[in-house]
């Protein structure tokens, strides 16, 4: 493969952008080379503008679920764009994708439409601090909800793939109401709660999904909210990438618990700018305009994002691919651990449905300290085998795969042809 066009994009880019990028995961500062830059796209397929094709398993960090350019979200986006672009009014597809979110998700009886996973989880920070009447959050190490300063301390993927410990440019008072915790350890959590009275809630993936896919053991996310009830502190579920990713609705089904707050993302939006966050009517009535906590936004349900929404979600319905979704999964994830073994490599595969993550590591990954371990230079080797073999994966260690059911037994075939041969590669390292 050459990569002539892409180079001298960079390079270009440099001029006037931040790293020839807009956010930073794209920059493959963990994998080492240049960042492709992509042309097009359609079904399981991108296409850099050198004109190589890729079985895209980034699909754009997970909305993509359908595969690109879906025949009826192309449809329908096309169809809102004759009306207008925005009015700064609201339409009747607000309410039409409202009812399609609340509906999935039992115990959601409203929901505030944003234009980010990041605006729907400071909102929904804001929203917990609002009705709990107290002021600090735990979250998680190497869980990452969105760049806003109160939550840029033990992030995630972002972060962790610029070897980065925080940010600059957060002040000490931004985070002083932020307390940290370890994934899959509940006492850890009781720690804060025995020192501290003034805990809001807590907010959590419930698949770590920015550290690669880290799962919930021996029902701890139940257990969390149980123990959070019996501290009127309320339970914050960041669903942006697992929202409607393994089942139709919220991975906090799967799991047996229901969060007080939800955020939203991603597919809800089928590739267009969406983010949204939810609850029970007691909790939402706190919104602005019907309560005290006020939160706004002039692109805040975009008509062409509400139609691309509408259309993603209920052709998914339609689909209901989840069981494939699982066999496939399935299939990639003994792929990845018979070839690795074949070429005698540690390797552990966690997956959660349609997302998963290979990382190079002994043992277990359940929480980020586990995940850090992993020998990032092997997966630099195996990352760039991959995109050589015809395969386009995200260019961190730290970051989930995600199938889309636009994949056919084609794809699968080659998705496995190029693990051999780069698993091969990293043999030889």
């Amino acid at each position: 493969m050459k990569f002539k066009k892409s180079n001298k994009l960079y390079k270009k880019g440099l001029e006037n952008l931040v790293g020839a990028v807009n956010s930073p995961v794209r920059a493959f500062s963990s994998v080492g080379g240049n960042p492709l830059f992509i042309k097009k796209a359609k079904g399981s397929k991108i296409y850099d503008v050198d004109g190589n094709e890729y079985i895209d398993l980034v699909v754009s960090y997970g909305p993509m679920i359908l595969g690109h350019r879906h025949k009826s979200v192309e449809k329908a986006a096309k169809k809102a764009l004759k009306n207008g672009y925005s009015f700064g009014a609201s339409t009747e597809a607000e309410i039409k994708l409202a009812k399609i979110v609340c509906d999935a998700f039992p115990e959601m009886d409203k929901v505030r439409f944003v234009n980010s996973g990041t605006e729907a989880v400071l909102s929904g920070i804001r929203l917990a601090r609002a009705f709990t009447g107290k002021d600090k959050i735990i979250k998680f190490a190497g869980c990452y909800h969105g760049h806003q300063d109160a939550l840029l301390v033990a992030a995630g993927s972002g972060l962790a793939t610029l070897s980065l410990p925080g940010s600059k440019g957060v002040p000490e008072g931004a985070v002083k109401n932020t307390l940290i915790a370890e994934y899959n350890n509940l006492e850890s959590v009781k720690k804060h709660f025995d020192n501290d009275e003034n805990i809001a809630g807590v907010i959590i993936e419930p698949i770590g999904g920015n550290m690669g896919v880290v799962i919930p053991e021996n029902n701890f996310l139940k257990e969390l909210k149980d123990y959070l009830e019996t501290k009127g502190a309320l339970l914050i579920a960041d669903e942006v990438m697992t929202g409607f990713r393994s089942k139709f609705g919220g991975a906090q089904e799967l799991l047996g618990v229901t969060a007080d707050i939800t955020c939203l993302g991603k597919v809800i939006g089928g590739g267009f700018p969406v983010g949204a966050y939810g609850a029970r009517e007691e909790i939402m009535q706190e919104v602005a305009p019907l309560g005290g906590m006020y939160q706004a936004g002039t692109l805040s349900g975009n008509p062409i994002a509400m139609a691309g929404g509408i259309a993603t979600l209920t052709e998914l319905k339609k689909q209901n691919p989840y069981k494939q979704f699982e066999e496939t999964g399935n299939v990639l994830e003994v792929i990845l651990s018979e070839t690795a073994k074949k070429y005698n490599l540690d390797l552990v595969v966690n997956r959660f449905g349609s997302m998963m993550n290979p990382f190079f590591t002994k043992g277990k990954v359940t929480n980020f300290e586990e995940a850090q371990l992993s020998d990032t230079d092997k997966f630099a080797v195996f990352f760039w085998e991959m995109i050589k073999n015809g395969v386009f994966l995200p260019p961190s260690q730290f970051e989930a795969w995600f199938l889309c059911s636009a994949l056919t037994d084609k794809d699968i075939k080659k998705i496995s042809e190029a693990i051999d041969k780069s698993m091969l590669a990293v043999s030889k390292m």
